[in-house]
């Protein structure tokens, strides 16, 4: 369960990342034999902004300039794993040719191999001649013989720096840890970051289901990663939260105008205003509250019971301090009949 959730993740984050400049498929199926790879992308220049966004993507970036399929590992590759992606490699490769045959044009499309793992071994390695280009790749990228057009990236071995943060994101333990954080750090206009943590959040919801059912490291190194993602979820609730006080003081004053005007031009537009304004900002508040507790009881437990659904009004006045803690404390129960009974009486416990 925790390796599927840190696989789609991964496919999510390439997804949201690559889509900018070019084609990306999920999954896509090769061969009569059911195999698929995990991503299957096809760059785009004629995209809006695709230089820039490009360029914006560092090494990922720079692996996204050809045709590539893209193989995420959450656990070490192994010798076998770089053989059945090698084989996905000749399947594609012959699809191509076929179309291309056919149609008649150039065959100069070939796209290439990235295998990414979080750590590999020297002894594998060296087992596939797997070199390094540091001139030109830098650290932490091996490459198979030249006709194999292959390349590992070797995640924990990439340099700390803004160029590799897309593929340290996709790592594990400190390297991944640390890799969030800085993704946080980013500045908000940045055009991937919010989406980013969005999956960032959704990983922590599935992180937390069935705790119970994995093993000990797994379980640790779970939690660990959740601890690093709840205060970059709570900072995302205060500015939702901030965003909704805004949006209720402008509501707030455009319905004290309309209220001053009908009881008088000056003497209603000042009353309007500061009574509109004090019922707009907490409207927009508990309008906020409410959405964001709906939508998170419903990724968590699936649908909302009947009993949760009576204390979603009452729990959204609770003010933002406590709100959190709830949230918080919501997010690490188990998805079973115990966390959804043990979740409706956090939620009465609130009012």
């Amino acid at each position: 369960m925790t390796r599927f959730a840190h696989d789609q993740f991964a496919k999510d984050i390439l997804d949201e990342t690559l889509s900018y400049i070019g084609g990306v498929t999920l999954n896509k199926r090769v061969s009569a034999e059911v195999r698929e790879i995990d991503v299957y992308f096809m760059p785009d220049p004629d995209k809006p902004g695709y230089l820039e966004y490009k360029e914006r993507l560092g090494l990922l970036g720079k692996m996204a300039e050809t045709p590539a399929l893209l193989e995420v590992f959450r656990n070490p590759v192994t010798t076998k794993q770089v053989i059945r992606c090698l084989n996905k490699l000749f399947d594609v490769d012959a699809g191509l040719y076929r179309e291309t045959k056919r149609e008649n044009p150039i065959y100069n499309e070939e796209p290439l191999l990235w295998v990414l793992t979080p750590t590999a071994s020297d002894t594998l390695l060296n087992g596939l001649n797997a070199t390094t280009d540091s001139e030109n790749w830098g650290e932490g990228i091996y490459f198979l013989g030249e006709c194999f057009r292959t390349g590992i990236v070797v995640i924990h071995r990439l340099p700390k720096t803004p160029e590799t943060l897309w593929l340290r994101i996709l790592g594990r333990g400190k390297v991944q840890e640390e890799a969030l954080v800085s993704l946080a750090a980013l500045p908000v206009d940045n055009p991937w970051r919010q989406n980013a943590l969005e999956l960032v959040y959704e990983l922590q919801l599935n992180l937390s289901v069935n705790l119970e059912e994995k093993s000990e490291l797994d379980t640790e190194e779970d939690l660990k990663l959740m601890r690093v993602i709840t205060p970059l979820f709570q900072e995302h609730l205060a500015v939702a939260e901030q965003r909704g006080i805004q949006q209720g003081i402008e509501r707030g004053i455009q319905q004290g105008i309309e209220l001053g005007v009908q009881q008088g031009i000056e003497r209603g537009k000042i009353e309007g205003k500061f009574e509109g304004i004090q019922q707009g900002i907490e409207r927009g508040r508990q309008e906020e509250n409410r959405a964001i507790l709906e939508n998170f009881l419903r990724v968590k437990f699936g649908a909302l019971s009947p009993k949760s659904a009576v204390f979603i009004t009452p729990v959204s006045t609770l003010p933002a301090v406590d709100f959190t803690i709830l949230l918080v404390q919501l997010s690490m129960l188990s998805v079973d009949e115990s966390g959804v009974k043990r979740g409706t009486e956090l939620l009465a416990e609130s009012v």
